[in-house]
């Protein structure tokens, strides 16, 4: 099959591989409905995270379960099912306490940007729907799948509650999920940092009540001066620089919440200011298993629709040009046909 593969920073392919088969009895083999580019993946791109050799990529998926190992019992072919970018097997102790991106048997799910994949641990991954969604539920919910799994853990970690007030760091397609999440959540207002005009338009479709353009030294007093002062209640970090870091602690209040799933490149912290700033920091790898279920439902029942923010579509053998269209912020997040 058709798949794409990195095989160093800035050269990214479509070439054929060999199908994907099972490997162990808790392995399912899924047929993609449709796959997608992740900002993530602009990090080996960019050669800001080391490629040793070719690279399977993509993380991001749902489909039509074609084949299943023997042990599987939860899904079985013929369902569509979504699953998260971390596979858990959703019984260990910290599954149970709801953090399945931290699973005692946790793999990393690769290969998606293709026709099949292979998923581990499908028991405790795979989410199946009552019956086969249309063709139009697709985009909504792939981007359940990691994308807005991602924003909502956000949104989650930075506790953000009914009335709040919410800032969240940073415009790609994460961002722009928190916003929407903060909004499910009930926040009164969501304050979306953001410099492009068609990022802004579409935080505000999500639920923005306020933007701010300025970065840096200006936006952290624009948002001051939003709040009166005081900061916010909840921030939401989905960039992953030093800059956006420091951009989140200074717009937190004294006992606000920051959410931070930016994968860090370049993150250094100072002591004495997390000491006296009484800042509270919950993030990592988005434990997207936990709010699969829910946000499934929030799609299927067309309360939600996160994939707006897919704004360029391209078939799978033009993943190359999706790539350079992410890297050079031509597209927010790029959805592929396979």
């Amino acid at each position: 099959m058709l798949a794409t593969v990195l095989h160093k920073p800035g050269d990214i392919r479509c070439e054929e591989i060999a199908d994907p088969k099972i490997l162990r009895p808790t392995d399912a083999i899924i047929k993609l409905s449709a796959s997608c580019i992740c900002g993530s993946d602009l990090w080996p791109y960019r050669g800001l995270q080391p490629v040793d050799g070719p690279m399977h990529m993509g993380h991001e998926y749902c489909g039509i379960v074609v084949e299943v190992g023997a042990e599987v019992r939860t899904v079985r072919p013929g369902q569509f099912v979504v699953g998260s970018f971390c596979l858990s097997d959703n019984i260990c102790p910290h599954c149970r306490f709801g953090f399945q991106s931290s699973c005692e048997q946790r793999e990393f799910m690769s290969g998606a940007q293709a026709p099949y994949a292979r998923v581990a641990l499908a028991d405790g991954t795979l989410v199946a729907t009552a019956e086969v969604p249309s063709a139009e539920l697709i985009p909504d919910l792939l981007a359940v799948s990691d994308v807005l799994g991602t924003g909502w853990y956000a949104a989650d970690a930075a506790e953000v509650r009914e009335g709040s007030t919410v800032v969240v760091v940073g415009d790609g397609a994460v961002g722009l999920m928190g916003v929407l999440a903060a909004r499910e959540m009930g926040a009164e207002r969501i304050i979306a940092m953001s410099r492009h005009a068609s990022r802004q338009k579409l935080a505000r479709e999500f639920g923005a009540t306020d933007i701010v353009a300025e970065r840096g030294e200006e936006g952290i007093a624009r948002i001051k001066d939003l709040t009166g002062g005081v900061g916010a209640d909840s921030v939401l970090e989905c960039v992953g620089t030093g800059e956006s870091f420091d951009q989140a602690l200074a717009c937190s209040r004294p006992g606000g919440t920051i959410g931070y799933v930016g994968v860090p490149h370049g993150v250094s912290f100072d002591g004495q200011k997390l000491f006296f700033g009484q800042k509270r920091m919950l993030g990592g790898p988005a434990p997207v298993r936990r709010f699969l279920p829910d946000l499934m439902d929030r799609v299927l029942q067309g309360r939600i629709n996160p994939g707006k923010v897919f704004d360029l579509k391209l078939p799978l053998a033009e993943v190359a040009e999706g790539y350079r269209a992410m890297d050079e912020r031509r597209a927010i997040k790029v959805m592929l046909s396979v």
